[in-house]
C-alpha cells in the first residue's frame, strides 16, 4: 500500500521532508522491509537504475516494480548512508533532491522526486567502485618514479613497451569493435579504471570516420551537449564543430587519454568458447592476421553504422553513380548535374544543401513524413536549460545536465517533451507555413513530442534545420513525394510513374540495427539471440512493441554472454560510457555481478 508524506508537517522545508523520506526508506532497506519500502513510492512512480543496484539499466514502475526490485536486488546491494548532496527545491508541488549513497561495493549518486503522495520518479546511479576508484585529484598518477635504479622506464618507454605487448604477448580484457567516438569514450573509461582493452577500429587514424563524410558535415548538436569524458573540449570551441575539427580532437584526445587504439584493423571473426568463457577474435592488422582473446567483446560500431543500402529494380543497368549517403564524398565533383537524393531525413537535406551550394540541380524525394525543427530554436527551448552556456553560467554542470535528462524515465518524457515542441511550432510558425507550401510532409511525432523522442525511438526520422529546409521551401531543392519504383540507365522512376533524371543517385536511406555486425562478424543465431538494438518499445512508427523501459541491448548485459554494445550520439557516449565502463571494471576484478530484469527478446531487427 502506499504511504503518503505526512504533510502534517505544514511548516516543514524541502530540505527536512526529503530528509525524512531519505531516513524512512534506508530504515526500510536496512531493515529488509520491502513492502514498507515499495510502500513509500506513489502509486504513478518510477525507478531507474544505472548499474547501482540491478547491475543494469533498469527501470520499474510503481510500488509493485519497486518491491520485486528490491525483492531480488536489496541483499546483494546493501544500501546504506543516503543523504542529500544539495539544498532541495520545491516548485509545482514536487520537490527535487540530489542525493548520494553507497553500496556494498561502490558510491552512487540519484536524484527523487517527491510529492505528497510519496516518490514519483527515483533515480539510482553507480559512480565508483569501492577500491578501484579512478586515479584522480588527489590520488592522480605521478608520471615518474623517483626511485632511481638501473632499468628505470620513463613514461614513453612504459607505453611503447605496452603497444608492444597488449594484444600480442598479453590480451586484452575487453575488445572494443569500433574507434569512432563511442569506441574511444569507452576506451578512456577503461584506461582510467585500469581495465587491459583495446579499441580496433579498420581507418588509417582516429578520426578518420570524419574525416571521410562530406565536407559540408558539422555536428548538429551543440559543444555543451557533446564533450567527451574527462576532457572537455576548450571555451573557444565552435558551437558546431566541423567534422574535421572532431577529428582532429578524436585523434589528438586518443594520444592524450592513452587509449589503446589499433588502427587499420579489421575484425575478420569472432566466435565465443562456452567452456572457457573467452571470445576468439580474429583480426586482420595491416595485412597481418592476428587472434586476440578478450574476455569481453563489445560493438561500438555506432548506431548509424550499418548502412542501409535498398535493392530496386534497374540499380544494376542506371549508367551513373549511386551511392549511400555514408559514402557520399561531398559536392564538388557533381557542378552542374543532376543529382536525386532519396530520403529526408538529416543526411538528405544536409547532402542536399552541400550539393546546391555548388551548383548541382538537386532533387530530394520524400518517401514519409520528416520532423524539422530549427536549430537555433532548438538549442534555446529545447537544449537551453541543460545544455549552453546559459545553463553552464547557473550552475549547470555536464554530468548534472546528464543526470537531469537521465532521472526522467522514458515512459514519460515525451509529457515534458510536448509542451516544448508546441513553442517552437509557435516561435517558428512563419516557417513551418512555407514548408506546408511547398508540399514538404511534415510531422511533430506521432504524439507530437518532436526530436528527441523519435531519435530514442528510432533514431531517424527528423532533421536539425541548418539552413536547407528554407532551401525546400523556397523550390531551390526540387521535392518529390512517393516510393521509388525502379532505375532506368538515366532516371529514377518513381511509383506513380514520375521520372527524375540523374547523373548521381544518393541513397539517404538510413541505417539498420547494430545486430546486423554481429550477424556479420559472428553468425546470425547470435545476432538473433541479442535481437533488435535501439529504441524503447514505444509501438510508435519503426520501434515496435511491447514496452521495453530502456534502449534495447545498449550499454548493459544482453542475452548472449559477454558481449556488449555500445555507442549513440556524443551525449550517450560520454554518460552511458561510465555504466558501461564498471560493469566491465567488476567483472575485470571479479566483483560479482547478479543481473536484474535482463531484457528478453520481442524482435530479431
Amino acid at each position: 500500500m502506499t504511504q503518503t508524506i505526512d504533510a502534517g508537517s505544514g511548516t516543514a522545508t524541502p530540505g527536512e521532508r526529503v530528509d525524512r523520506w531519505l531516513h524512512e526508506f534506508e530504515s526500510a532497506l536496512s531493515a529488509r522491509d520491502v513492502p514498507r519500502a515499495a510502500g513509500m513510492f506513489a502509486t504513478d512512480s518510477f525507478w531507474r537504475d544505472l548499474v547501482a543496484f540491478t547491475w543494469n539499466i533498469k527501470t520499474v514502475e510503481g510500488p509493485a516494480g519497486v518491491a520485486d526490485l528490491l525483492e531480488s536486488c536489496l541483499s546483494s546491494t546493501d544500501p546504506s548512508g543516503f543523504c542529500t548532496t544539495e539544498t532541495p527545491t520545491e516548485a509545482g508541488g514536487v520537490i527535487e533532491a540530489w542525493i548520494a549513497f553507497e553500496t556494498a561495493v561502490g558510491r552512487a549518486k540519484g536524484h527523487l522526486r517527491l510529492t505528497d503522495e510519496g516518490a514519483w520518479t527515483l533515480l539510482t546511479s553507480l559512480r565508483e567502485l569501492k577500491g578501484f576508484e579512478e586515479p584522480q585529484g588527489e590520488d592522480r598518477p605521478r608520471g615518474v618514479s623517483h626511485t632511481l635504479h638501473p632499468g628505470r622506464l620513463s613514461w614513453k618507454e612504459e607505453r611503447e613497451r605496452e603497444e608492444r605487448e597488449l594484444g600480442v604477448t598479453r590480451q586484452p580484457y575487453v575488445v572494443v569493435i569500433g574507434g569512432g567516438q563511442g569506441g574511444i569514450a569507452l576506451g578512456a573509461r577503461l584506461r582510467q579504471l585500469q581495465v587491459p582493452a583495446l579499441v580496433l577500429d579498420n581507418h588509417d587514424r582516429p578520426g578518420d570516420q570524419w574525416r571521410g563524410r562530406y565536407k559540408s558535415l558539422c555536428l548538429h548538436d551543440p559543444v555543451w551537449y557533446d564533450h567527451l569524458p574527462y576532457l572537455p573540449f576548450p571555451k573557444n570551441w565552435p558551437v558546431f564543430a566541423p567534422k574535421d575539427k572532431i577529428a582532429d580532437w578524436l585523434e589528438m584526445y586518443t594520444r592524450v587519454m592513452e587509449v589503446p587504439y589499433w588502427s587499420r584493423s579489421s575484425v575478420v571473426s569472432a566466435s565465443f568458447d562456452q567452456e572457457t568463457k573467452t571470445w576468439s577474435v580474429q583480426v586482420d592488422r595491416a595485412g597481418e592476421r592476428i587472434e586476440l582473446r578478450p574476455k569481453q567483446l563489445v560493438f561500438a560500431t555506432g548506431m548509424s553504422g550499418k548502412p542501409n543500402l535498398p535493392s530496386f529494380p534497374g540499380m544494376d543497368v542506371f549508367t551513373g553513380e549511386q551511392q549511400h549517403s555514408s559514402r557520399h564524398p561531398g559536392p564538388e565533383a557533381y557542378a552542374g548535374k543532376k543529382v536525386v537524393v532519396v530520403g529526408s531525413n538529416n543526411s538528405a537535406h544536409d547532402i542536399c544543401g552541400a550539393l546546391w551550394e555548388n551548383g548541382a540541380d538537386v532533387t530530394m524525394v520524400q518517401r514519409s513524413s520528416t520532423h524539422i525543427v530549427k536549430s537555433a530554436t532548438l538549442m534555446d527551448i529545447g537544449l537551453g536549460d541543460l545544455y549552453s552556456e546559459r545553463a553552464v553560467k547557473s550552475g549547470v554542470t555536464t554530468d548534472k545536465a546528464d543526470m537531469i535528462f537521465a532521472s526522467l524515465p522514458y515512459r514519460i518524457m515525451h509529457e515534458f517533451q510536448i509542451p516544448l515542441y508546441q513553442r517552437m511550432a509557435e516561435r517558428d510558425k512563419d516557417f513551418y507555413d512555407r514548408l506546408e507550401k511547398a508540399g514538404f510532409w511534415h510531422d511533430w511525432g506521432e504524439d507530437g513530442s518532436g526530436l528527441f523522442m523519435k531519435y530514442l525511438r528510432r533514431g531517424s526520422g527528423y532533421y536539425i534545420d541548418v539552413g536547407a529546409a528554407d532551401l525546400v521551401a523556397d523550390g531551390k531543392i526540387r521535392l518529390e513525394h512517393g516510393q521509388v519504383d525502379h532505375l532506368t540507365e538515366h532516371t529514377v522512376v518513381l511509383e506513380d510513374g514520375t521520372e527524375l533524371a540523374a547523373d548521381l543517385v544518393v541513397y539517404a536511406t538510413g541505417y539498420g540495427s547494430m545486430n546486423g555486425w554481429v550477424a556479420d562478424l559472428i553468425d546470425q543465431e547470435t545476432a538473433d539471440r541479442v535481437g533488435k538494438v535501439w529504441g524503447l518499445g514505444s509501438a510508435t512508427a519503426k520501434d515496435p512493441g511491447p514496452w521495453e523501459g530502456e534502449q534495447r541491448d545498449m550499454w548493459k548485459p544482453t542475452k548472449a554472454e559477454a558481449l556488449w554494445f555500445h555507442g549513440g550520439n556524443l551525449h550517450q557516449s560520454r554518460h552511458y560510457s561510465l555504466y558501461l565502463g564498471l560493469q566491465l571494471k567488476a567483472r575485470y576484478e571479479g566483483i560479482p555481478t547478479p543481473v536484474y530484469g535482463l531484457q528478453e527478446v520481442h524482435h530479431l531487427s
